[in-house]
């Protein structure tokens, strides 16, 4: 009981003089004192760090790795889009030929192409065609490949729809003529 009295007490007078308690420093002799008991320590200048030397190295050397393997995976990317940009090529001129024929073919009907909608349509897809054989040139991947042979096949879809109502014009113009 004298233990928790004296406690009870210490305590009331350390929050009654509190004030008094803060407002003294120790004098510059003091801290002297204290510090020549406190052990040394050295500064060292963080360009002088073995750790960060070390860090650096494995990071360098991470990355002469990453680049040279990187520089090793080119080559077979240049020579796979060389290659897409190669059959394309060949598939190209192939088409290209048969959409002039086909062309060339609508001249022979009349010189004109039927209906507004069908001549629209054959510029979009002309447009669409050169985007992506600009994007071909940039970035070479099969999907751009695919999507170009896609727009040629449309073409000459369409193209083949306008030879057949100039042909079904043509028949029932011969078929009228001669009634």
């Amino acid at each position: 009981m004298k233990n928790s009295n004296m406690k009870n007490s210490l305590k009331e007078f350390i929050k009654s003089n509190r004030e008094a308690f803060d407002d003294k420093t120790p004098g510059e002799s003091v801290w002297k004192k204290i510090e020549a008991h406190l052990p040394q320590m050295k500064v060292v200048s963080l360009w002088n760090s073995v750790a960060l030397w070390r860090v650096a190295a494995v990071l360098f050397m991470g990355l002469s790795i990453m680049l040279f393997l990187s520089e090793q995976e080119r080559p077979a990317e240049k020579k796979q889009a060389y290659q897409l940009q190669g059959e394309f090529k060949d598939l190209e001129n192939f088409y290209s030929g048969e959409i002039a024929k086909k062309i060339a073919l609508i001249d022979d009907f009349g010189g004109s192409f039927e209906g507004e909608e069908f001549t629209q349509d054959f510029e979009k897809l002309d447009a669409m065609y050169q985007v992506l054989r600009d994007e071909l040139k940039v970035r070479p991947t099969e999907k751009v490949r695919d999507a170009l042979i896609l727009n040629i096949l449309v073409r000459i879809d369409l193209l083949n729809q306008q030879i057949k109502k100039l042909e079904e014009t043509k028949e029932k113009k011969k078929t009228d003529s001669s009634l």
